[in-house]
């Protein structure tokens, strides 16, 4: 079997690639990144004597993907630029790498033959109902910001390319990753805070958002929902949302704060600001058989106690 992954040293990828492989023998694993990130430490002590790795510094905008997918029987997509805040300063470039490198990897999985599994976001629903599910109305699809925006886009387009060219995949709309990886980042929500508050930072909250209720994501998940998707064969190019739990701001700061009690937070105006608080339902994904295990206090605390060792 071979697999490819595309952003394979980021927040997701570096934890799949040290953690999913231990279910699977005799695996070709090809890591593809273009180190933009420089998170090099991601590729320490993997386990060559269980998988075969090979990575590949190289960007899915440039490289020869026809070649670097041959033989390949699953393509996991995880290259993206992925900070929603930032994306309006850097709008058409979050556009080129994430809807035109989607395009490009897409095209290769028709032609090497491989299945495709697609991280899409839930930041995609922009509705004013209270839940929304994958069946909503398109009229419930109004992304919120030019990130969301080219994760809708790769959406349709992959629908399209099975459509047209039988390409196999899915979508997984991911709700926002909280938890540790040896390349983990800090701009999105939880783990922000959680930086902030180990720093003896104000916990910057952006001003309409306290009691808003967003979708999270616990990266053990994660890793188990891609484990589980190769183990079912799940490519029925379908659409699923992924994620742990609904969540408040507040909720967060609050567990946060039973932890560092002296925490503050300081509201901010921001770009993506908006009134909207919705739940985003799972029950689809857990119907094809998919247990979530993931725990919102567990997830802040190791998190906390990973930043404390700074101290």
């Amino acid at each position: 079997m071979k697999i490819v992954i595309t952003g394979a040293l980021g927040h997701i990828g570096s934890r799949l690639i040290h953690d999913f492989p231990s279910g699977l023998k005799e695996v070709e694993i090809v890591l593809l990144d273009n180190l933009y990130s420089q998170r090099y430490c991601s590729l320490f002590n993997l386990l060559p004597a269980r998988n075969h790795y090979r990575f590949i510094e190289a960007d899915v905008l440039d490289a020869d993907l026809n070649d670097i997918f041959r033989d390949a029987d699953v393509v996991i997509h995880l290259a993206a630029i992925t900070n929603a805040a930032e994306s309006f300063e850097i709008k058409d470039h979050v556009e080129t790498v994430n809807y035109v490198g989607t395009q490009k990897v897409a095209k290769a999985c028709v032609a090497s033959g491989s299945d495709l599994v697609f991280l899409s976001t839930t930041s995609v629903y922009g509705t004013q109902m209270e839940t929304v599910d994958e069946n909503c109305p398109a009229s419930d699809l109004k992304p919120q910001s030019p990130y969301a925006e080219s994760k809708l886009k790769a959406e349709q387009y992959l629908q399209k390319l099975g459509v047209e060219e039988g390409l196999r995949f899915i979508v997984c709309r991911f709700g926002t990753i909280f938890g540790t990886s040896i390349g983990m980042r800090f701009h999105t929500a939880i783990n922000k805070f959680c930086w902030q508050a180990v720093n003896g930072l104000p916990i910057t909250v952006w001003r309409t958002a306290l009691d808003q209720k967003r979708p999270y994501l616990h990266l053990t998940d994660a890793i188990n929902a891609i484990q589980f998707i190769l183990d079912k064969n799940l490519f029925d190019n379908q659409v699923y949302n992924v994620l742990t739990l609904n969540a408040s701001v507040r909720q967060i700061t609050e567990i946060i704060g039973r932890s560092i009690p002296d925490t503050n937070i300081q509201f901010v105006d921001t770009a993506i600001m908006n009134q909207l608080s919705y739940n985003v339902l799972n029950n689809k994904f857990k119907q094809q058989g998919f247990i979530f295990k993931g725990n919102l206090e567990e997830g802040i605390s190791e998190t906390l106690d990973l930043l404390r060792g700074l101290h």
